[in-house]
């Protein structure tokens, strides 16, 4: 990746060792072999960013289930971090389970694009979900206001892994869709041969096609 860029979706995640309230990671080796989410957040003890690293803990657990790791960021000191964890637990009574990165020198945030000049001087609200092999998959970015739909986040993990595992698609509100509920699509066909082939398939019952560019099935 070229230096002082953002990165973009299939580039490799940068490579920099972070400082997190676990110790100190490189980063993506220390996930090596498993998903990781990386989410910004503005500042500790903001009242938007505690409800929703209370949501993305109350959802560990099956980000565990899907092989993903958590891992926050923002621009605070490490003894920060571990004052406003242990507010959540005593005031909340949710412990805080996944690490978090000190970035005090914004030198991460300015490596992920995670300060926006004109929405001030603290990180947006981005999530990184990053593939075993230390790939970028998916990219969000949120304003500051605006706090994050953490089932959206899982749901986007879920789809990135059945695509890469039957080699498909996923539509609108996936596995919720309003056409095809929670099937697939079939990737589109690149040549003629491929489409009277979808269509064969079709008739024999093996998937399901509106016509040859569209089609869908169970996994």
């Amino acid at each position: 990746m070229e230096e002082g860029r953002i990165p973009l979706l299939g580039e490799k995640f940068p490579e920099i060792e972070v400082k997190t309230t676990h110790g100190v990671f490189k980063l993506p080796d220390h996930y090596k072999g498993k998903w990781f989410i990386l989410f910004s957040h503005p500042a500790d003890f903001t009242p938007v960013c505690t409800t929703e690293f209370v949501a993305f803990q109350k959802r560990y657990d099956e980000f565990r289930k899907l092989n993903a790791e958590l891992i926050g960021l923002s621009i605070d000191q490490v003894f920060s971090h571990i004052k406003w964890i242990e507010w959540i637990e005593e005031k909340l009574g949710v412990k805080i389970e996944f690490p978090v990165i000190a970035d005090d020198l914004g030198r991460v945030a300015g490596k992920l694009g995670l300060i926006h000049p004109n929405k001030g001087t603290n990180t947006v609200r981005a999530v990184f979900i990053v593939d075993p092999h230390g790939f970028i998959r998916l990219i969000l970015y949120y304003p500051q206001e605006i706090g994050r739909n953490i089932d959206e986040i899982l749901r986007a993990l879920k789809a990135l892994q059945t695509s890469d595992k039957y080699e498909v698609a996923t539509p609108a509100n996936w596995p919720n869709n309003e056409l095809i509920g929670d099937k697939v699509i079939v990737k589109p066909a690149s040549d003629v041969e491929t489409a009277k082939q979808r269509l064969e398939l079709a008739k024999a019952k093996e998937i399901e096609c509106y016509d040859w560019w569209f089609c869908y099935k169970k996994v």
